[in-house]
């Protein structure tokens, strides 16, 4: 760990943190312009990462993902069975459309592998950050209880530095992996639970997340139905904020 930092002023040390500097990671992720990000965003920028946070997202993520990609698995398996007996029992036109099914699950699961492996390769990159983070504010924390000479003076310089470095590099990461979180699709079925939902009755619901808000407007019919002016709304995933719904 003392090698990892120009704390120590040596020349492997030196070279070391070269190689950790923002530049070279972030020029080994082949991303996209800031603005595509939603924590990346003019007037949202905070450098304050979130590992735990991060962390629970990603499993889930992946954890998704996979059962999604077995989904999707078992029907090309099934697919292929059908088009092994379609083969033998030769009907032309339902062969070859069954053999496009086949193609388009196949680029599909390509599609989802190397969505799992991004999603993998940005989590990896994350945790070294963190990981690195932790160490040079460990350091930075035992030179500030040491004798205060030049030496030490510039290790907590150059510890700093890198402490920023990492957490810059973090939340670059972070934004990078919002942008594989997809979309969620919210859409309003009605009310339930509540102890009087009489006919006439109106409802106000306002769903937000971040800064992204929803505010709908529903009516109890005679027939117990509920009708309401909006029913389906898109959000963009967000790793710093969670839904906030009020009824």
């Amino acid at each position: 760990r003392s090698c990892s930092f120009t704390g120590f002023s040596t020349v492997q040390s030196r070279k070391l943190a070269k190689s950790l500097s923002r530049g070279s990671v972030r020029s080994r992720m082949s991303l996209k312009p800031p603005k595509a990000y939603n924590s990346l965003q003019k007037g949202a920028l905070i450098w304050d990462p979130k590992p735990l946070q991060v962390k629970k997202i990603f499993e889930a993520l992946k954890k998704g993902l996979n059962e999604y990609l077995e989904a999707h698995q078992a029907e090309l398996d099934y697919l292929s069975g059908r088009h092994k007996d379609t083969k033998r029992n030769s009907r032309l036109a339902f062969y070859y459309d069954l053999d496009k099914q086949i193609r388009s699950v196949e680029r599909y699961i390509r599609k989802l592998e190397f969505h799992i492996s991004k999603v993998e390769e940005l989590y990896e990159a994350y945790c070294i950050q963190c990981r690195l983070r932790d160490g040079a504010t460990n350091m930075k924390q035992a030179f500030s209880l040491s004798p205060a000479t030049k030496a030490s003076r510039e290790s907590l310089v150059e510890l700093y530095r890198n402490v920023q470095e990492c957490t810059e590099d973090m939340c670059f990461i972070e934004g990078a992996l919002e942008v594989h979180l997809g979309e969620f699709h919210v859409k309003m079925k009605g009310l339930v639970g509540f102890a009087r939902l009489c006919p006439g009755d109106q409802y106000e619901v306002f769903v937000r997340l971040g800064r992204q808000k929803w505010r709908l407007k529903g009516k109890i019919e005679t027939d117990d139905s509920q009708t309401w002016d909006e029913e389906e709304k898109i959000f963009i995933p967000n790793l710093h904020e969670k839904f906030e719904i009020k009824v």
